[in-house]
């Protein structure tokens, strides 16, 4: 039995913790193991709690007797069209001034992305086209072991690039699912680039991809989506 606590800094809406890092949290435990022919698809099922001893154990996390998030192994072929064509670092840095979420931000405090979070990852995926997002990713010493990035920081850095593919001003969107493959872990202070791609809509889902690239153009980590269409006056 594992217990973890998903701190503040962690949060994504003012009152529930980041969707990509809580997936991560459930999505590392069950992948390391998985074998190369699968990879975790972690459900969340309530807006993560914060600040609350939770219950860490056989793909799940729980809360008492509720279901936070799961996770299942599902065929590593889902995500074969996931990758994202990279872009130089440039034109990554160049889309970060057209960010929306610098302005008008439906959660602020969100730890991937939010300008209010001082202690985040302050990812800032601006448009490049194409339904596409861009922007670069500097992680710092303290989100890393032996030099090299946690997992769990990978997938909370493959949330947002994805979200903001979306029109999060008129559909404002929670993560409901995320699926990742975790290919290689950048070292701290690596610039690397995240991509987001807009894959399309279905009723209150909308489905989204995300690609990570280190500093040499190597595919770090990869992501598929589903994002829930929400009242934000519910989360904050």
């Amino acid at each position: 039995m594992t217990f973890v606590r998903v701190e503040r800094r962690f949060q994504g809406p003012e009152r529930s913790g980041n969707g990509g890092y809580v997936a991560g949290l459930v999505g590392t435990a069950l992948a390391a193991g998985l074998g190369p022919e699968s990879v975790p698809k972690v459900t969340l099922r309530m807006p993560p709690p914060l600040e609350k001893d939770l219950e860490l154990g056989a793909g799940r996390l729980t809360d008492g007797d509720a279901v936070v998030a799961e996770a299942a192994p599902v065929d590593s072929d889902f995500l074969a069209d996931a990758t994202i064509d990279p872009v130089l670092p440039a034109e990554a840095r160049a889309a970060e001034a057209a960010y929306r979420g610098l302005h008008d931000h439906p959660f602020p405090t969100c730890f991937v992305c939010g300008p209010a979070n001082q202690n985040g990852l302050r990812l800032q995926p601006g448009p490049i086209g194409g339904g596409r997002t861009a922007c670069t990713w500097t992680p710092a010493a303290d989100l890393a072991t032996d030099g090299l990035v946690d997992e769990v920081f990978l997938w909370a850095a493959l949330d947002c690039p994805g979200g903001w593919t979306i029109d999060l001003e008129g559909r404002p969107s929670v993560l409901g699912q995320l699926t990742a493959c975790i290919d290689a872990r950048p070292e701290a202070g690596e610039e690397c680039v995240a991509l987001g791609r807009y894959l399309g809509e279905d009723g209150r889902k909308t489905f989204t991809a995300s690609t990570l690239y280190d500093a040499d153009g190597r595919v770090l980590a990869r992501a598929k989506h589903t994002w829930i269409s929400v009242d934000p006056a519910a989360f904050n």
